[in-house]
This record gives C-alpha cells, structure tokens and sequence, in this order.
C-alpha cells in the first residue's frame, strides 16, 4: 500500500501551515477519507475517525463558535488528546487564538485553506487518492482523442510520437509522451506525465518540442482516463490481423481490462486517422453500438432468418 506524505498534499493544493508540528514533515495519511469534527464538537467522541484528516468548515466553525468558552475549549482539549495528522480550517476562517495556543501545547499541525469546504474536500480526495493509488510507467505515448484515453503502445522507432504529433495537428491533446505514468483509482486508470518532461515530445530527425509552446494551451492536458490500448506493431504478411472486430481483446493494466487494439504498421497508412476512427468505433461500443455485430447479425437474418437470430 503506497502512502501520501502530508507535506506532498499542503504542496499540492498550496495549503497555509498555521502551526506545524514536531512530526509534521514526516506525518503518514493512510486514507483519503476526510472527517468533519461536528460530533466531536459536541462531545460524542466514541469511534472518533481520529486517522483522518479533520476538515473545519462554517457550520462546525459556527457551532464552537456559539458554545460557552469554557465548553469549547474543554471540546478541544479533548479533540487534541488524539493523534490527528492535521485540523484544516476552510474558507479562509479565523483562528482562535486559544485553539492556536492549545494544538501548540498538543502538538497538533494546524493548516487553512480559502476554498469552500466541499470543494476543499473533492480537491483533498483527489490528490490523496492520486498519492495512494498504486502505480506503474509505461513506455509509450498518451493523447486524448475525442475525449477518450487512447494509450499508443510499441517497440522504440515504430513511430509512436509521430503519430500523436499528427493527432495534435489534427486538433486532439497530448497527455505524455515517451513515459506514462499510470495509477489505479476508483474511477479506473489515470495517466500522466512525470513533470520534468511534461509537454515535451522528441521527433526523430527534428529534435525535442515544446507541444504547448508550438499549438497553443488547448494541445495539451495533465492528466487524462485511459480508454483504449493502441498496440502499433511491423506489419507482418504471415500474421492474421483481424478484419471483422467480433472478437473484442484486451490489455490488464494494474488489474485493470483495457480494449486494446493491434495496429499493423507500414509505408502508407495513415495511422493518425486510423487511431481517430479506433477512438470513435470504441465510444460507440461504449454507447452500446457495435458496427461489426449488426454487420453480423444483418449477414446471419438475411441467410438464416429472423427466428434464428432470436
């Protein structure tokens, strides 16, 4: 199980360190599961998910708000006694300085955010489950076709970032190429780029490119679903390519089945084009339309008949 350092995740979404702990820089999340303290404010603190980061936000901030000092502080002192990896004020809210002075004497970290609350927690969700989610590098290009993943796959010179130069040129986005970094998250794979190369592209013969410097913002993203696998491969006149697309295949990826595609390469194809088409005959398929099986199923009721079929 890989684990999300605190410090990665202030970093990430710029997080203002109001008072950091001794254990700070080495503070562990095993979850991107999040709690809002609200029963524990009111001082039911059995099966308190203390593991959690504690997001504060304007009702618990106007619930303690409204309680006698002496209450709210007791609630606090409590609160404190438990090891949590962080307290997170929302919407930029004021601190008091007795909840200050008390995670001081409780060494407890203390960070705030301008973010409204649930947007601060979709965006903590996000980062931490990207820091948990198990991973793996591909060699390989990513682009977004038509709004789909299309992961391009295959031996080194095959031609790989050419093709996804001439998809750029076509209009779609570049997500990483050469390496591509993937994860696994509970809404299927993500991939990007390691930041170092990130909107970078080699050309043999030309050299590196700076695709966003060379197309404009809207050639590029961050990060991007994998949808289908494009497996580019040296045309080979003794293998059997399929010609039909009844037999549907797929690549696992981290667990995961991807619909992967064998595209045979050589001397006037238009792969880009080809990929385009690949991208747009999978969300079909997706769409509940599969062009080879009503092919199929028109051939079979016009030689067997309708009953057959059924």
């Amino acid at each position: 199980m890989r684990q999300a350092k605190l410090t990665d995740v202030v970093k990430a979404l710029d997080l203002e360190v109001v008072n950091a702990s001794s254990k700070y820089n080495n503070t562990i999340l095993e979850t991107a599961d999040m709690n809002r303290p609200g029963m524990q404010f009111a001082g039911y603190m059995q099966q308190f998910p203390y593991k959690r980061l504690q997001i504060i936000g304007l009702v618990e901030y106007n619930y303690y708000g409204e309680l006698p000092k002496k209450i709210y502080i007791e609630r606090f002192k409590e609160f404190f006694k438990y090891p949590i990896p962080a307290l997170i004020f929302a919407r930029g809210l004021d601190i008091a300085e007795d909840i200050l002075r008390l995670s001081q004497e409780n060494d407890i970290t203390i960070l705030r955010s301008p973010l409204v609350t649930t947007n601060l927690q979709s965006k903590l969700t996000t980062v931490i489950g990207d820091l948990l989610a198990e991973e793996i590098s591909l060699h390989g290009v990513l682009v977004d076709v038509y709004g789909l993943g299309v992961l391009l796959l295959g031996q080194s010179s095959i031609g790989k970032s050419e093709t996804a130069l001439d998809l750029v040129n076509r209009g779609h986005r570049l997500i990483a190429d050469d390496r591509v970094i993937i994860r696994g998250t509970d809404t299927g794979l993500v991939g990007t780029s390691p930041e170092n190369i990130r909107h970078f592209m080699e050309i043999r013969g030309i050299g590196i490119l700076n695709i966003q410097r060379l197309y404009g913002i809207g050639s590029v993203k961050t990060r991007g679903h994998i949808d289908l696998v494009v497996v580019m491969e040296p045309w080979d006149s003794e293998k059997e390519y399929e010609r039909l697309g009844l037999d549907e295949e797929y690549m696992s990826i981290l667990g995961e089945k991807i619909p992967k595609v064998i595209l045979p390469v050589k001397a006037g194809r238009n792969l880009a084009m080809i990929v385009e088409i690949a991208a747009m005959n999978q969300r079909q398929k997706t769409l509940g339309k599969n062009a080879a099986q009503e092919l199929n199923d028109r051939l079979f009721e016009e030689r067997f008949g309708k009953e057959k079929i059924e």
